[in-house]
């Protein structure tokens, strides 16, 4: 199987053209760190035309998610690179609807991420307060004090599974810096704690306008670099790196 490694702030994946036959347990295998290629999870990518492309995505997990902001601006700087586009423009057809994309000319790719949007009342857990957001996939926005010492590997995959998902979440914890920037780390479902998450650093973004009054535009810093977040009109657009880092085969 041919296959191109391409990360987002650290945020890696493998990405294989469609149709993919990958199941779950090969997804495991090949994302896997020490005897896989490794990466946090897998892409597919279809070509439908001069100005679009479809992408699903599989978290390491080897479970399907709708959406992944990182991944979309990766396949969308991979199909320039490619000559598939008529231009710099795509829309990227994921699960949660079909994404616009524009590959800049220094090499940033700024996308639609979404329409984000409060899901559900904030709620109490182990002496923290989550606020449910959805950004085409969910997510549990905490806001803390310092989030160098969280302890994203406890609270994470606890909040992922708690109840109040039901297709579990993810998890972003959120630093305020000043009021057009945020610090966040992340906790992915079925990945753990990533560099980056471009779904991730929306809804943190989304929250902090919304229960802390950060205004747009919020410059997100991740572990793995820097997004910058635009909240226009309800829409949220995402500005940030995608590359390819190489090319291989598998059995």
């Amino acid at each position: 199987m041919d296959f191109v490694k391409v990360e987002g702030l650290g945020n890696d994946f493998i990405v294989v053209d469609a149709p993919s036959t990958l199941g779950a347990d090969e997804i495991r295998s090949i994302c896997d760190r020490r005897f896989g290629i490794g990466a946090d999870g897998v892409l597919e990518i279809t070509p439908i035309s001069g100005d679009r492309i479809r992408m699903r995505y599989w978290n390491r997990d080897g479970g399907e998610a709708e959406m992944c902001g990182n991944g979309l601006r990766c396949l969308a700087r991979l199909a320039f690179d490619r000559g598939w586009l008529a231009g710099r423009d795509v829309v990227v057809e994921t699960a949660a609807g079909n994404l616009p994309a524009t590959v800049r000319e220094d090499g940033l790719v700024r996308a639609l991420v979404g329409r984000p949007h409060l899901v559900g009342e904030p709620f109490d857990f182990r002496g923290v307060r989550a606020h449910p957001i959805g950004v085409g996939n969910p997510h549990a926005v905490v806001f803390v004090v310092d989030i160098d010492e969280v302890p994203v590997g406890d609270l994470g995959p606890a909040l992922e599974r708690h109840d109040a998902f039901p297709d579990r979440s993810n998890v972003e914890f959120v630093e305020i810096i000043d009021k057009g920037h945020v610090a966040v780390r992340i906790w992915e479902r079925g990945v753990g704690e990533t560099q980056a998450s471009g779904t991730g650093a929306t809804a943190a973004a989304y929250a902090a306008t919304v229960y802390e009054g950060v205004g747009s535009p919020i410059a997100v810093t991740l572990p793995g670099g820097l997004l910058t977040i635009e909240l226009e009109g309800g829409a949220a657009w995402m500005t940030g790196p995608g590359r390819v880092v190489f090319e291989g085969s598998v059995n």
